[in-house]
């Protein structure tokens, strides 16, 4: 992929280039990135869809879900006549749509022990915002295994969290220990969720990706965010690496 931007792409991201604070170089930044999003439902839609706006130069799709009628409250790529499809390709055709100048990929598997390894490796970054903990996991392994960036979201009712994996920083099991948060049953198809939490989160989540992919920002690495949909509050608590963390301790 040619580094600089053309005129077109000049044209369409005007509005960040003229930031304060982000200018070309930013951009190019963005351009050149692989970016890995895991999960294509409430979370997944929003972030693939802002970020492709933002002109992040590949994004990667993995769902094995096809979509379904009660998808449709708050997955905002999908439509009724998509039911019946798989998510990740649905949303690969409308992020073309919305920016011919990106790459994108989708994959219809579920990601597994067998494949984690050759579709997170050579990521710039991950975005995990599947519903599901064995899944998410196995991305904090693999993101840690090789050293790649992770942002993690989760909505569920009226509340959501948010943090960053990077370097040497804590994990995902560092916080969520795995024998104490495998509940299963914690998902939004068994609890569920208000249409607006998802894409608040996922907002968040692609604000944070671009944040680090343009600027070399970590602002939630070893910080959970909380997000109260019912009383609009947020905090931001502060995590520190598990001694006693397997994943960690593996590296």
């Amino acid at each position: 992929m040619d580094l600089e931007l053309t005129d077109e792409e000049m044209h369409l991201y005007s509005r960040q280039i003229l930031l304060e604070g982000w200018d070309i170089e930013a951009q190019e930044k963005l351009k050149l990135a692989n970016v890995l999003i895991v999960g294509c439902g409430g979370i997944g839609c929003t972030t693939a869809e802002l970020l492709a706006r933002a002109g992040v130069g590949k994004i990667t799709l993995i769902d094995a879900d096809t979509i379904e009628m009660s998808n449709l409250q708050r997955q905002i790529a999908y439509v009724e006549e998509n039911i019946g499809f798989y998510k990740a390709e649905i949303l690969a055709k409308r992020l073309q749509q919305i920016n011919p100048h990106i790459r994108v990929e989708s994959q219809t598997v579920k990601l597994d022990e067998g494949n984690a390894e050759a579709f997170i490796a050579a990521q710039d970054l991950v975005l995990d915002g599947c519903d599901n903990f064995t899944s998410r996991y196995l991305v904090n392994q693999v993101c840690k295994q090789f050293n790649v960036p992770l942002i993690s979201a989760s909505a569920i009712g009226f509340q959501g969290q948010l943090f960053m994996v990077e370097g040497e920083s804590a994990c995902y099991e560092c916080l969520f220990p795995k024998e104490q948060h495998a509940n299963e049953n914690l998902r939004c198809a068994d609890s569920g969720v208000l249409a607006t939490t998802p894409n608040v989160m996922a907002s968040l989540q692609a604000h944070h990706a671009l944040l680090y992919l343009g600027l070399g920002k970590t602002a939630l690495k070893q910080k959970l965010m909380l997000w109260d949909g019912l009383s609009m509050k947020q905090r931001l608590l502060a995590f520190e690496k598990d001694t006693d963390c397997p994943i960690c301790q593996a590296r």
